[in-house]
């Protein structure tokens, strides 16, 4: 479905990512694992036609996507849900569901937009809930949640995910990879760029790490979370790491495979 032939860009006069090669297939969850400046946010802002490419192809079953702008990469299948929510607290839950269907609405009339909601909303009830309430009224857990309905309103056939776990609570982290997890049985492709690279391997088919903006490593989520090499780097195994938070990640863990397991 998505393909990415060695796309290298940045910002100003130099390059943050070089020569990456990456796909992500149909009904398929990848994850670009890293730490925090290693160019995880620049590849998905690039994919998403929010940054410029430089060199390379970007291609979505076969088609050149990386010369349309982010609106027409929207109406081609490609959503993404961005760092940091950004959800627009002052407007009500329902407006902002509603701003993610925006580049579709001559194609919704009031009824068809009802439907969509209440069908993207079927994973997310506390939102049908509190659809007349400000989106700042939200916890940050619920406002995560409106941030990945907001990005499903646009029917993306792959969905592209900035750090969804970042600033929630670590029961919370737990909510949003099911639901991530669930969201595959849709059929519907997934990129999930994530710090929390122990979560996001457990649910990923497949993963790239990604270290001063070059893949170094690619494999199953499987594979790579018993890398030795990622075990050290970023799954909290190896020298000087605190043995305690070392055994509550792997307890996530653990908790997310006995409820994808229900």
């Amino acid at each position: 479905m998505l393909e990415l032939t060695c796309v290298s860009t940045g910002y100003e006069t130099a390059n943050v990512i070089h020569d990456i090669d990456l796909t992500v297939a149909p009904g398929e969850i990848v994850a670009l694992v890293g730490a925090n400046g290693a160019g995880k946010s620049t590849l998905v802002k690039t994919i998403s036609g929010l940054l410029a490419l430089r060199a390379g192809t970007i291609t979505l079953d076969g088609k050149r996507i990386d010369g349309l702008n982010a609106r027409a990469r929207v109406l081609a299948g490609v959503s993404l849900v961005p760092e940091g929510r950004q959800i627009f607290g002052g407007l009500t839950v329902l407006d902002n569901l509603r701003l993610g269907a925006y580049a579709r609405r001559k194609d919704l009339d009031d009824a068809r937009m009802k439907q969509r909601i209440d069908h993207v909303c079927e994973r997310f009830p506390v939102l049908l809930q509190r659809l007349k309430e400000p989106a700042g009224n939200l916890s940050g857990g619920q406002q995560q949640m409106l941030a990945i309905a907001r990005g499903l309103m646009a029917e993306p056939r792959i969905l592209v995910l900035d750090e969804p776990s970042l600033g929630l609570a670590p029961v919370l982290v737990t909510e949003i990879f099911r639901l991530v997890a669930s969201l595959r049985s849709e059929g519907r492709a997934i990129l999930l760029s994530e710090q929390n690279a122990r979560l996001s391997l457990a649910i990923a088919d497949r993963g790239y790490v990604i270290e001063n903006g070059r893949v170094t490593l690619a494999g199953t989520g499987k594979e790579l979370l018993h890398n030795p090499e990622v075990a050290e780097r970023y799954l909290g195994v190896g020298k000087g790491v605190n043995v305690a938070d070392a055994s509550h990640h792997q307890q996530m863990v653990d908790r997310l495979k006995e409820i994808l397991a229900r």
